[in-house]
Parts: structure tokens; sequence; C-alpha cells
């Protein structure tokens, strides 16, 4: 005989089944600012391609490679290379590759439209909680920097490239 109660019961539906439980005050059903959707990944090797191909920023350290290139989506994207070569064991590979994107969800807001692709070297894995956490936010906040920078330096070398078109057409500026 069953004793639990059927609120119970209905509560291990909803989470086998993956619903957020409207009367519950933790799962309104309303949208976090901080989701990690489909559209936030680089998912194909099509995706991957331009950023290995055409990478414009890259930043590393002992333990990890960030490359990152423009993108044309709507948001960032983070790309996951966790290679078996470097990282043996899947508990391990999988335990670095929850914390990279948890670190990316957390800091989309302020990473510019980029697509990132992280590769991770040997031994990532032994890294404490802690030290983990602060390289890969050293890492973001390296290349975010970087691409702030470019864009910087971009800018006005169009302003005066558009000036120097304008004066060769005769127009008066």
């Amino acid at each position: 005989v069953n004793k639990q109660s059927r609120s119970a019961r209905a509560t291990k539906a909803h989470a086998s089944q993956g619903k957020p439980r409207k009367d519950h005050p933790d799962h309104g059903g309303t949208m976090s600012t901080e989701a990690f959707p489909k559209t936030a990944r680089l998912l194909s090797a099509r995706d991957y391609k331009p950023v290995f191909d055409h990478s414009r920023y890259k930043v590393s350290n002992k333990h990890f490679l960030f490359l990152a290139t423009a993108s044309q989506a709507r948001r960032p994207r983070i790309g996951l290379v966790i290679a078996k070569k470097h990282i043996s064991k899947a508990v391990q590979r999988n335990r670095l590759k929850r914390k990279l994107r948890e670190a990316f969800r957390l800091r989309q807001a302020n990473i510019p439209m980029i697509d990132i692709v992280v590769l991770a070297r040997k031994d990532a894995d032994k890294l404490p909680p802690l030290e983990l956490r602060s390289i890969i936010n050293k890492l973001i906040d390296d290349l975010i920097t970087r691409e702030a920078k470019d864009t910087k330096t971009a800018k006005p070398a169009e302003t005066s490239e558009t000036a120097k078109t304008t004066e060769a057409k005769g127009d008066p500026k």
C-alpha cells in the first residue's frame, strides 16, 4: 500500500516530466533571464568551424584555451571541447562542462555578441572548485575586455574611412 499523499505523488510526477509546478512558490513557471537555451550553445560542426578557422580573440592559461569570434546570432553562444585525451574520466569531463556552462549562463548578460569555444587542457579537472570558478571568470573577463578594446579601436577607423570616402566624392563635411 502506497502511503504517499496525492500531492506528493503529483509532485514526483511533475518532477519526472521536467514540468514546472505552478502551485509551488519556487516554480511559478516564469522564465529566468539567466536561462541557457539551445540558442546559447554551439551545436553543430557548422557552428564551431568559424570559431576555429577565424578566431579573433584568444585567451588562455595552463588549464583552458578560449577562442572567440563575432557572432551572427542574437546572443552570445558557447561550445565546449573537453577531450578524453586530456580528461580521461567521463564524470570529470561532465563536471567541468557543467561548471563552464554555469559560469557562461550567469555571465551571459555581460558577454558581447560572440561565439566562444572552450578547450580544456590537461589536468583542468584537478582544480579545486573555487579556483576553477575564478579561473573561468577571469578568462571570460579577459574575453570581454579584448572584445571591448577591439570594438573601441574599430569604430574610429570606420569613421575616418567614411570621411575619406565622402571627401573623395566631393561632398563637404
